[in-house]
Protein backbone atom coordinates (compact mmCIF):
# COMPACT_ATOMS: atom_id res chain seq x y z
CA UNK A 1 0.00 0.00 0.00
CA UNK A 2 2.81 2.17 0.82
CA UNK A 3 5.54 2.93 -1.71
CA UNK A 4 9.10 2.27 -1.18
CA UNK A 5 10.20 6.08 -0.67
CA UNK A 6 7.24 6.85 1.75
CA UNK A 7 7.75 3.75 3.88
CA UNK A 8 11.59 4.79 4.09
CA UNK A 9 10.23 8.17 5.13
CA UNK A 10 8.22 6.63 7.74
CA UNK A 11 10.85 3.97 8.99
CA UNK A 12 12.82 7.42 9.77
CA UNK A 13 9.76 8.99 11.75
CA UNK A 14 9.20 5.78 13.53
CA UNK A 15 12.00 5.72 15.49
CA UNK A 16 11.02 8.61 17.50
CA UNK A 17 8.63 5.77 19.27
CA UNK A 18 9.94 5.65 22.71
CA UNK A 19 7.52 3.74 24.17
CA UNK A 20 5.35 0.27 22.96
CA UNK A 21 2.30 0.47 21.32
CA UNK A 22 -0.02 -1.54 19.51
CA UNK A 23 -3.01 -1.16 16.45
CA UNK A 24 -5.88 -2.54 17.78
CA UNK A 25 -7.99 -3.63 14.55
CA UNK A 26 -11.53 -3.75 14.79
CA UNK A 27 -12.35 -5.59 11.31
CA UNK A 28 -15.06 -7.20 9.75
CA UNK A 29 -15.38 -8.89 5.80
CA UNK A 30 -15.55 -6.06 3.66
CA UNK A 31 -12.35 -5.34 1.16
CA UNK A 32 -11.83 -1.98 3.45
CA UNK A 33 -10.73 -4.40 6.56
CA UNK A 34 -8.52 -5.88 4.92
CA UNK A 35 -6.94 -2.90 3.04
CA UNK A 36 -6.50 -1.46 6.40
CA UNK A 37 -5.04 -4.33 8.06
CA UNK A 38 -2.93 -4.26 5.11
CA UNK A 39 -1.64 -0.74 6.08
CA UNK A 40 -1.55 -1.17 9.77
CA UNK A 41 1.31 -4.73 9.44
CA UNK A 42 2.83 -2.24 7.01
CA UNK A 43 3.61 0.28 9.64
CA UNK A 44 3.95 -2.53 11.96
CA UNK A 45 6.82 -4.30 10.02
CA UNK A 46 8.80 -0.75 10.19
CA UNK A 47 8.85 -0.28 14.29
CA UNK A 48 9.43 -3.38 16.94
CA UNK A 49 7.60 -1.32 19.43
CA UNK A 50 4.11 -1.22 16.97
CA UNK A 51 2.27 -4.63 17.39
CA UNK A 52 -1.18 -5.35 15.54
CA UNK A 53 -4.29 -7.12 17.42
CA UNK A 54 -6.90 -8.48 15.17
CA UNK A 55 -10.37 -8.31 16.80
CA UNK A 56 -13.50 -9.29 15.16
CA UNK A 57 -17.33 -9.37 16.43
CA UNK A 58 -16.67 -6.03 18.59
CA UNK A 59 -18.69 -2.81 19.12
CA UNK A 60 -16.23 -1.28 17.30
CA UNK A 61 -17.07 1.02 14.06
CA UNK A 62 -15.73 -1.59 11.46
CA UNK A 63 -13.00 -0.86 9.91
CA UNK A 64 -11.68 1.09 12.55
CA UNK A 65 -8.90 0.75 14.53
CA UNK A 66 -7.26 2.08 17.87
CA UNK A 67 -3.79 3.53 18.26
CA UNK A 68 -2.89 2.85 21.70
CA UNK A 69 0.22 3.15 24.50
CA UNK A 70 0.55 -0.36 26.35
CA UNK A 71 -0.69 -0.53 29.72
CA UNK A 72 -2.25 2.61 29.41
CA UNK A 73 -5.90 4.22 28.60
CA UNK A 74 -4.28 7.01 26.29
CA UNK A 75 -4.85 5.94 22.65
CA UNK A 76 -6.87 7.39 19.51
CA UNK A 77 -9.24 5.78 16.88
CA UNK A 78 -9.60 6.00 13.27
CA UNK A 79 -12.60 4.89 11.63
CA UNK A 80 -11.17 4.18 8.06
CA UNK A 81 -7.70 4.34 6.36
CA UNK A 82 -6.17 7.51 7.52
CA UNK A 83 -4.72 8.40 3.91
CA UNK A 84 -4.80 11.18 1.82
CA UNK A 85 -4.79 14.49 3.51
CA UNK A 86 -4.98 12.77 7.11
CA UNK A 87 -1.87 10.62 6.71
CA UNK A 88 -0.02 12.95 8.43
CA UNK A 89 -2.69 12.83 11.09
CA UNK A 90 -1.77 9.26 10.98
CA UNK A 91 1.63 9.51 11.67
CA UNK A 92 1.95 12.09 14.31
CA UNK A 93 -0.78 9.74 16.62
CA UNK A 94 1.84 7.45 16.47
CA UNK A 95 4.64 9.43 17.65
CA UNK A 96 2.16 11.05 19.87
CA UNK A 97 0.59 8.22 21.92
CA UNK A 98 4.54 6.35 21.30
CA UNK A 99 5.61 9.29 23.32
CA UNK A 100 6.87 11.99 21.65
CA UNK A 101 6.27 15.16 22.26
CA UNK A 102 4.71 17.66 20.87
CA UNK A 103 5.76 20.82 19.57
CA UNK A 104 2.49 22.66 20.97
CA UNK A 105 2.86 25.32 22.81
CA UNK A 106 3.79 24.18 26.93
CA UNK A 107 1.06 26.90 28.22
CA UNK A 108 -1.21 24.94 25.91
CA UNK A 109 -0.54 21.70 26.96
CA UNK A 110 -0.37 22.39 30.36
CA UNK A 111 -4.40 23.93 29.78
CA UNK A 112 -5.16 20.58 28.03
CA UNK A 113 -4.10 18.36 30.39
CA UNK A 114 -6.05 20.29 33.32
CA UNK A 115 -9.27 19.96 31.55
CA UNK A 116 -11.87 18.48 34.20
CA UNK A 117 -15.00 16.60 32.79
CA UNK A 118 -15.58 13.18 30.61
CA UNK A 119 -15.04 14.46 26.50
CA UNK A 120 -15.87 12.16 23.64
CA UNK A 121 -15.27 13.70 20.75
CA UNK A 122 -16.01 12.67 17.19
CA UNK A 123 -14.92 13.73 13.81
CA UNK A 124 -16.43 13.33 10.45
CA UNK A 125 -13.17 13.71 7.65
CA UNK A 126 -12.80 13.73 3.79
CA UNK A 127 -9.78 11.99 2.34
CA UNK A 128 -9.64 15.02 0.38
CA UNK A 129 -10.24 17.28 2.82
CA UNK A 130 -7.14 20.24 3.48
CA UNK A 131 -9.37 21.82 6.14
CA UNK A 132 -9.49 18.34 8.33
CA UNK A 133 -6.16 17.60 9.30
CA UNK A 134 -6.12 20.32 11.72
CA UNK A 135 -9.09 19.22 13.74
CA UNK A 136 -7.88 15.27 13.84
CA UNK A 137 -4.47 16.34 14.46
CA UNK A 138 -5.48 18.47 17.33
CA UNK A 139 -8.32 16.43 19.09
CA UNK A 140 -5.67 13.76 18.45
CA UNK A 141 -3.32 15.45 20.96
CA UNK A 142 -6.12 16.34 23.33
CA UNK A 143 -6.41 12.87 23.87
CA UNK A 144 -2.54 11.71 24.20
CA UNK A 145 -2.59 14.47 26.50
CA UNK A 146 -5.57 14.32 29.03
CA UNK A 147 -6.73 10.52 29.71
CA UNK A 148 -10.31 12.37 30.39
CA UNK A 149 -10.56 12.96 26.61
CA UNK A 150 -11.40 10.33 24.15
CA UNK A 151 -11.13 11.04 19.78
CA UNK A 152 -12.21 9.27 17.36
CA UNK A 153 -11.72 10.53 13.63
CA UNK A 154 -14.31 8.81 11.11
CA UNK A 155 -13.81 8.83 6.96
CA UNK A 156 -17.89 9.85 6.55
CA UNK A 157 -16.84 8.04 2.54
CA UNK A 158 -16.99 5.00 4.41
CA UNK A 159 -19.52 5.00 7.06
CA UNK A 160 -22.31 6.79 5.05
CA UNK A 161 -25.18 5.40 7.25
CA UNK A 162 -23.85 7.52 10.53
CA UNK A 163 -23.27 10.68 7.70
CA UNK A 164 -27.06 10.58 6.46
CA UNK A 165 -28.26 9.83 9.76
CA UNK A 166 -26.55 12.44 11.54
CA UNK A 167 -26.92 14.56 8.53
CA UNK A 168 -23.20 15.48 8.12
CA UNK A 169 -22.76 17.54 4.79
CA UNK A 170 -20.27 19.58 5.41
CA UNK A 171 -16.51 18.58 6.88
CA UNK A 172 -14.84 18.71 8.97
CA UNK A 173 -17.47 18.43 11.35
CA UNK A 174 -17.12 17.56 14.89
CA UNK A 175 -19.64 15.90 17.68
CA UNK A 176 -18.60 16.11 21.42
CA UNK A 177 -20.72 13.34 23.66
CA UNK A 178 -22.97 12.66 20.97
CA UNK A 179 -24.00 16.56 19.62
CA UNK A 180 -23.00 18.85 17.48
CA UNK A 181 -20.08 20.35 18.40
CA UNK A 182 -18.51 22.63 15.75
CA UNK A 183 -17.99 22.95 12.07
CA UNK A 184 -14.83 23.91 9.88
CA UNK A 185 -11.42 24.45 10.07
CA UNK A 186 -10.38 24.50 13.51
CA UNK A 187 -6.94 25.04 15.68
CA UNK A 188 -6.93 23.76 19.27
CA UNK A 189 -6.88 27.02 20.87
CA UNK A 190 -10.24 27.53 19.15
CA UNK A 191 -11.45 24.25 20.43
CA UNK A 192 -10.38 25.14 23.91
CA UNK A 193 -11.77 28.16 24.17
CA UNK A 194 -15.11 26.77 23.41
CA UNK A 195 -14.66 24.12 26.56
CA UNK A 196 -12.40 26.00 28.52
CA UNK A 197 -14.82 29.19 29.11
CA UNK A 198 -12.54 31.01 31.07
CA UNK A 199 -9.58 30.82 28.65
CA UNK A 200 -11.03 34.19 26.73
CA UNK A 201 -10.81 35.93 29.63
CA UNK A 202 -7.57 35.09 30.95
CA UNK A 203 -5.48 36.01 27.43
CA UNK A 204 -7.51 38.93 27.33
CA UNK A 205 -6.06 39.90 30.32
CA UNK A 206 -2.54 38.92 29.24
CA UNK A 207 -3.07 41.10 26.11
CA UNK A 208 -4.39 43.85 27.83
CA UNK A 209 -0.62 44.01 29.48
CA UNK A 210 1.56 44.72 26.20
CA UNK A 211 3.09 47.37 25.92
CA UNK A 212 2.87 49.68 22.70
CA UNK A 213 3.76 48.72 19.45
CA UNK A 214 5.73 50.43 16.90
CA UNK A 215 3.65 48.51 14.25
CA UNK A 216 0.52 46.32 14.90
CA UNK A 217 -1.00 44.59 11.48
CA UNK A 218 -4.49 43.17 12.02
CA UNK A 219 -5.10 40.21 9.64
CA UNK A 220 -2.25 37.14 9.63
CA UNK A 221 -2.69 36.18 5.74
CA UNK A 222 -0.11 37.19 2.83
CA UNK A 223 -0.19 40.62 3.15
CA UNK A 224 -0.38 40.62 6.76
CA UNK A 225 2.90 37.98 7.18
CA UNK A 226 4.73 40.37 4.66
CA UNK A 227 4.26 43.18 6.67
CA UNK A 228 5.08 41.66 9.40
CA UNK A 229 8.66 40.66 8.43
CA UNK A 230 9.76 43.84 6.57
CA UNK A 231 8.52 45.54 9.69
CA UNK A 232 10.25 43.21 11.59
CA UNK A 233 13.57 43.43 9.90
CA UNK A 234 13.51 47.16 10.58
CA UNK A 235 14.16 46.54 14.19
CA UNK A 236 10.76 48.33 15.35
CA UNK A 237 8.28 46.33 17.61
CA UNK A 238 5.92 44.83 15.69
CA UNK A 239 3.04 42.41 16.61
CA UNK A 240 -0.08 40.89 14.61
CA UNK A 241 -3.06 40.24 15.70
CA UNK A 242 -4.49 37.45 13.34
CA UNK A 243 -8.14 35.99 13.43
CA UNK A 244 -7.06 32.79 11.80
CA UNK A 245 -2.93 33.04 10.89
CA UNK A 246 -2.81 32.17 7.13
CA UNK A 247 -6.31 33.84 6.25
CA UNK A 248 -8.28 32.96 2.96
CA UNK A 249 -5.07 30.97 1.77
CA UNK A 250 -5.88 27.97 4.33
CA UNK A 251 -9.18 27.40 2.12
CA UNK A 252 -6.94 27.60 -0.87
CA UNK A 253 -5.99 24.20 -2.75
CA UNK A 254 -4.24 24.57 -5.19
CA UNK A 255 -1.44 27.41 -5.18
CA UNK A 256 0.21 27.74 -9.20
CA UNK A 257 1.15 31.18 -9.71
CA UNK A 258 3.18 32.10 -6.60
CA UNK A 259 6.26 33.32 -7.79
CA UNK A 260 9.32 30.86 -7.54
CA UNK A 261 7.13 28.16 -5.80
CA UNK A 262 6.24 25.83 -9.21
CA UNK A 263 3.42 24.32 -7.12
CA UNK A 264 2.04 24.12 -3.30
CA UNK A 265 -1.50 24.16 -1.68
CA UNK A 266 -2.77 26.62 0.84
CA UNK A 267 -2.14 25.35 4.10
CA UNK A 268 1.38 24.28 3.02
CA UNK A 269 2.25 28.03 2.34
CA UNK A 270 0.23 29.37 5.53
CA UNK A 271 2.52 27.11 7.54
CA UNK A 272 5.88 28.53 5.14
CA UNK A 273 4.90 31.52 5.98
CA UNK A 274 4.25 31.46 9.89
CA UNK A 275 7.38 29.62 10.08
CA UNK A 276 9.36 32.91 8.32
CA UNK A 277 7.20 35.52 10.50
CA UNK A 278 7.95 33.42 13.53
CA UNK A 279 11.67 34.16 12.50
CA UNK A 280 11.86 37.03 13.76
CA UNK A 281 10.98 39.09 17.02
CA UNK A 282 7.07 39.29 16.04
CA UNK A 283 4.27 38.87 18.69
CA UNK A 284 2.11 36.72 16.66
CA UNK A 285 -1.62 36.85 18.38
CA UNK A 286 -3.85 34.67 16.92
CA UNK A 287 -7.11 33.91 17.17
CA UNK A 288 -7.81 37.37 17.97
CA UNK A 289 -10.80 39.32 16.25
CA UNK A 290 -10.78 43.56 16.33
CA UNK A 291 -13.75 44.91 16.73
CA UNK A 292 -13.09 48.30 16.71
CA UNK A 293 -10.27 51.31 15.92
CA UNK A 294 -9.75 54.16 17.74
CA UNK A 295 -6.86 57.23 16.78
CA UNK A 296 -5.79 58.44 20.64
CA UNK A 297 -3.18 61.14 21.00
CA UNK A 298 -0.18 59.78 19.26
CA UNK A 299 -1.40 56.11 19.74
CA UNK A 300 -3.84 53.98 17.71
CA UNK A 301 -5.98 51.73 19.75
CA UNK A 302 -7.40 48.21 18.14
CA UNK A 303 -9.94 46.60 20.57
CA UNK A 304 -10.55 42.94 20.09
CA UNK A 305 -13.58 40.38 20.69
CA UNK A 306 -12.38 39.72 23.81
CA UNK A 307 -12.43 42.66 25.44
CA UNK A 308 -8.94 43.64 25.28
CA UNK A 309 -7.09 46.44 23.87
CA UNK A 310 -4.13 46.76 21.83
CA UNK A 311 -2.00 50.13 21.54
CA UNK A 312 0.10 50.91 18.58
CA UNK A 313 1.90 54.07 16.57
CA UNK A 314 0.98 52.90 13.28
CA UNK A 315 -1.42 50.10 12.16
CA UNK A 316 -1.49 48.15 8.88
CA UNK A 317 -5.00 46.75 8.15
CA UNK A 318 -4.65 43.70 6.35
CA UNK A 319 -8.10 41.52 7.22
CA UNK A 320 -8.14 40.23 3.69
CA UNK A 321 -11.27 38.84 2.16
CA UNK A 322 -14.40 36.33 2.78
CA UNK A 323 -16.88 33.99 0.71
CA UNK A 324 -19.94 36.36 -0.53
CA UNK A 325 -22.94 34.71 0.02
CA UNK A 326 -25.67 35.17 -2.10
CA UNK A 327 -28.04 36.49 0.04
CA UNK A 328 -31.05 34.58 -0.67
CA UNK A 329 -33.84 32.71 1.37
CA UNK A 330 -32.79 29.67 3.03
CA UNK A 331 -29.01 29.61 2.06
CA UNK A 332 -28.20 30.88 5.55
CA UNK A 333 -30.67 27.97 6.90
CA UNK A 334 -28.85 25.20 4.69
CA UNK A 335 -25.21 26.28 5.09
CA UNK A 336 -23.68 23.11 6.27
CA UNK A 337 -27.17 21.12 5.09
CA UNK A 338 -26.44 21.31 1.54
CA UNK A 339 -25.06 24.96 1.01
CA UNK A 340 -21.64 25.05 1.10
CA UNK A 341 -18.77 27.04 0.02
CA UNK A 342 -15.59 24.70 -0.52
CA UNK A 343 -16.00 21.71 -3.39
CA UNK A 344 -12.87 20.09 -2.71
CA UNK A 345 -13.87 19.67 1.36
CA UNK A 346 -17.11 18.78 0.81
CA UNK A 347 -18.11 17.57 -2.56
CA UNK A 348 -17.16 13.34 -1.72
CA UNK A 349 -20.18 14.08 0.61
CA UNK A 350 -22.41 14.85 -2.33
CA UNK A 351 -21.46 11.23 -4.23
CA UNK A 352 -24.15 10.10 -6.69
CA UNK A 353 -26.03 13.23 -6.20
CA UNK A 354 -27.17 16.37 -7.96
CA UNK A 355 -25.59 19.62 -7.33
CA UNK A 356 -25.66 23.44 -8.04
CA UNK A 357 -22.47 25.41 -8.69
CA UNK A 358 -23.22 29.31 -8.74
CA UNK A 359 -21.11 31.37 -10.00
CA UNK A 360 -19.12 31.32 -13.85
CA UNK A 361 -15.55 32.73 -12.78
CA UNK A 362 -12.53 30.51 -12.59
CA UNK A 363 -13.62 29.41 -9.17
CA UNK A 364 -16.89 28.51 -10.02
CA UNK A 365 -15.98 26.90 -13.24
CA UNK A 366 -12.85 24.67 -11.72
CA UNK A 367 -15.37 23.85 -8.98
CA UNK A 368 -18.14 22.09 -11.37
CA UNK A 369 -15.41 20.22 -13.12
CA UNK A 370 -14.14 18.82 -9.93
CA UNK A 371 -17.44 17.94 -9.01
CA UNK A 372 -18.40 16.41 -12.47
CA UNK A 373 -15.94 13.73 -11.60
CA UNK A 374 -17.93 13.02 -8.29
CA UNK A 375 -21.58 13.34 -8.55
CA UNK A 376 -24.23 12.25 -11.05
CA UNK A 377 -24.85 16.01 -12.02
CA UNK A 378 -23.48 19.22 -11.96
CA UNK A 379 -25.40 22.32 -12.91
CA UNK A 380 -23.60 26.08 -13.01
CA UNK A 381 -25.66 28.88 -12.74
CA UNK A 382 -23.68 32.00 -13.89
CA UNK A 383 -25.77 35.75 -13.50
CA UNK A 384 -24.41 36.96 -16.59
CA UNK A 385 -24.86 36.66 -20.06
CA UNK A 386 -21.64 34.70 -20.74
CA UNK A 387 -18.91 33.08 -18.21
CA UNK A 388 -16.36 34.56 -17.04
CA UNK A 389 -13.71 31.82 -16.45
CA UNK A 390 -10.45 31.58 -18.66
CA UNK A 391 -10.83 29.85 -21.96
CA UNK A 392 -8.69 26.73 -21.34
CA UNK A 393 -11.75 26.03 -17.97
CA UNK A 394 -14.50 26.14 -20.25
CA UNK A 395 -13.53 23.84 -22.96
CA UNK A 396 -12.86 21.63 -20.22
CA UNK A 397 -16.52 22.52 -18.53
CA UNK A 398 -17.97 21.71 -22.08
CA UNK A 399 -16.29 18.29 -23.06
CA UNK A 400 -17.83 16.98 -19.48
CA UNK A 401 -21.03 15.30 -20.21
CA UNK A 402 -22.91 15.43 -16.61
CA UNK A 403 -22.49 19.22 -16.66
CA UNK A 404 -25.24 21.53 -17.46
CA UNK A 405 -24.63 25.46 -18.34
CA UNK A 406 -27.22 27.69 -17.46
CA UNK A 407 -26.41 31.27 -18.37
CA UNK A 408 -28.47 34.83 -17.36
CA UNK A 409 -29.86 33.02 -14.01
CA UNK A 410 -30.92 34.67 -10.97
CA UNK A 411 -30.68 32.29 -8.14
CA UNK A 412 -33.44 33.86 -5.90
CA UNK A 413 -34.03 30.93 -3.02
CA UNK A 414 -32.81 27.48 -1.92
CA UNK A 415 -35.25 25.23 -0.78
CA UNK A 416 -35.72 22.04 1.54
CA UNK A 417 -37.51 20.18 4.00
CA UNK A 418 -36.25 22.10 7.38
CA UNK A 419 -33.28 19.38 7.22
CA UNK A 420 -30.91 19.49 4.16
CA UNK A 421 -31.46 21.06 0.33
CA UNK A 422 -33.55 19.43 -2.00
CA UNK A 423 -33.41 22.30 -4.78
CA UNK A 424 -33.27 25.74 -5.81
CA UNK A 425 -35.22 28.54 -7.57
CA UNK A 426 -33.94 30.81 -10.29
CA UNK A 427 -35.00 33.17 -12.43
CA UNK A 428 -34.66 33.41 -16.03
CA UNK A 429 -33.36 36.90 -16.47
CA UNK A 430 -33.91 37.22 -20.26
CA UNK A 431 -37.70 35.60 -20.02
CA UNK A 432 -38.92 36.67 -16.68
CA UNK A 433 -39.47 32.77 -16.29
CA UNK A 434 -38.98 31.24 -13.03
CA UNK A 435 -37.68 27.91 -12.75
CA UNK A 436 -37.07 25.40 -9.73
CA UNK A 437 -34.28 22.60 -9.70
CA UNK A 438 -34.25 19.97 -7.85
CA UNK A 439 -30.96 19.07 -6.11
CA UNK A 440 -28.84 18.13 -2.96
CA UNK A 441 -26.33 20.51 -2.71
CA UNK A 442 -25.25 23.92 -3.77
CA UNK A 443 -21.66 25.42 -4.10
CA UNK A 444 -21.68 28.87 -3.79
CA UNK A 445 -18.56 30.91 -5.73
CA UNK A 446 -19.69 34.35 -6.55
CA UNK A 447 -16.34 36.27 -5.60
CA UNK A 448 -15.07 37.90 -2.10
CA UNK A 449 -16.26 40.48 0.65
CA UNK A 450 -13.66 42.30 2.33
CA UNK A 451 -13.50 41.95 6.09
CA UNK A 452 -14.12 45.75 6.59
CA UNK A 453 -17.44 45.77 8.62
CA UNK A 454 -16.08 46.54 11.63
CA UNK A 455 -14.53 49.83 10.05
CA UNK A 456 -17.30 51.48 8.87
CA UNK A 457 -17.12 55.06 10.10
CA UNK A 458 -13.19 54.97 11.01
CA UNK A 459 -11.14 54.90 7.95
CA UNK A 460 -12.78 55.24 4.14
CA UNK A 461 -14.36 52.81 2.80
CA UNK A 462 -15.25 52.27 -1.19
CA UNK A 463 -18.69 51.41 -2.53
CA UNK A 464 -18.07 47.81 -2.37
CA UNK A 465 -16.21 48.42 1.51
CA UNK A 466 -12.68 48.42 0.34
CA UNK A 467 -10.42 50.37 2.36
CA UNK A 468 -9.38 53.33 -0.05
CA UNK A 469 -5.87 53.56 -0.08
CA UNK A 470 -3.40 55.45 -1.81
CA UNK A 471 0.13 54.27 -3.77
CA UNK A 472 1.97 53.87 -0.44
CA UNK A 473 -0.66 51.88 1.04
CA UNK A 474 -1.74 54.85 3.16
CA UNK A 475 -5.67 55.21 4.42
CA UNK A 476 -7.20 58.53 5.59
CA UNK A 477 -6.34 58.35 8.84
CA UNK A 478 -2.60 59.41 9.48
CA UNK A 479 -0.46 56.37 11.23
CA UNK A 480 -3.03 53.62 9.58
CA UNK A 481 -2.20 52.24 6.68
CA UNK A 482 -3.56 49.21 4.88
CA UNK A 483 -3.24 46.16 2.27
CA UNK A 484 -4.42 43.27 0.70
CA UNK A 485 -7.38 41.99 -0.85
CA UNK A 486 -9.24 44.27 2.32
CA UNK A 487 -8.41 47.46 0.11
CA UNK A 488 -8.75 48.90 -2.81
CA UNK A 489 -5.81 47.61 -5.03
CA UNK A 490 -6.84 45.67 -8.04
CA UNK A 491 -6.36 42.33 -8.61
CA UNK A 492 -7.23 40.04 -5.64
CA UNK A 493 -3.29 37.69 -5.97
CA UNK A 494 -1.51 36.63 -2.95
CA UNK A 495 1.45 37.52 -4.87
CA UNK A 496 0.07 41.25 -5.24
CA UNK A 497 -1.44 41.10 -1.30
CA UNK A 498 2.36 40.09 -0.08
CA UNK A 499 3.99 43.10 -2.15
CA UNK A 500 1.26 45.13 -1.02
CA UNK A 501 1.87 44.20 2.72
CA UNK A 502 5.55 44.97 2.76
CA UNK A 503 4.71 48.52 1.05
CA UNK A 504 2.68 48.90 3.95
CA UNK A 505 5.45 47.62 6.56
CA UNK A 506 8.10 50.52 4.54
CA UNK A 507 5.66 53.27 4.42
CA UNK A 508 4.81 52.53 8.37
CA UNK A 509 8.55 52.75 9.20
CA UNK A 510 9.00 55.82 7.23
CA UNK A 511 5.99 57.26 8.96
CA UNK A 512 7.37 56.78 12.39
CA UNK A 513 10.84 57.70 11.60
CA UNK A 514 9.10 61.50 10.60
CA UNK A 515 6.88 61.47 14.04
CA UNK A 516 8.37 63.63 16.46
CA UNK A 517 7.97 60.72 19.00
CA UNK A 518 11.24 58.69 18.42
CA UNK A 519 10.55 55.47 17.61
CA UNK A 520 11.37 53.24 20.75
Amino acid sequence: MLDANLKTQLKAYLEKVVLPIELVASLDDRAASVEMLGLLQEIASLSSRITVIERRGDDERKPSFRINRIGTDIGVRFAGIPLGHEFTSLVLALLQVGGHPSKEAADVIEQVKNLDGDFYFETYFQLSCHSCPDVVQALNLMAVLNPKIRHVAIDGSLFQDEVKERQVMAVPNIFLNGKPFAQGRMELPEILAKIDTGAIAREAVKLDAKGTFDVLIVGGGPAGAAAAVYAARKGIVTGIAAERFGGQVLDTMGIENYISIKETDGPHFATALEQHVKAYEVDLMNLQRAESLMSRDDLIEVKLKSGATLKSRTVILATGARWRNMNVPGETEYRNKGVTYCPHCDGPLFKGKRVAVIGGGNSGVEAAIDLAGLVSHVTLLEFATELRADAVLQRKLNSLPNVTVIKNAQTTEVIGDGKKVQGLIYKDRAAEAVHTLPLEGVFVQIGLLPNTDWLKGTVELSKHGEIVVDSHGRTNVPGVFAAGDATTTPFKQIVIAAGEGSKAALSAFDYLIRMTTPVA
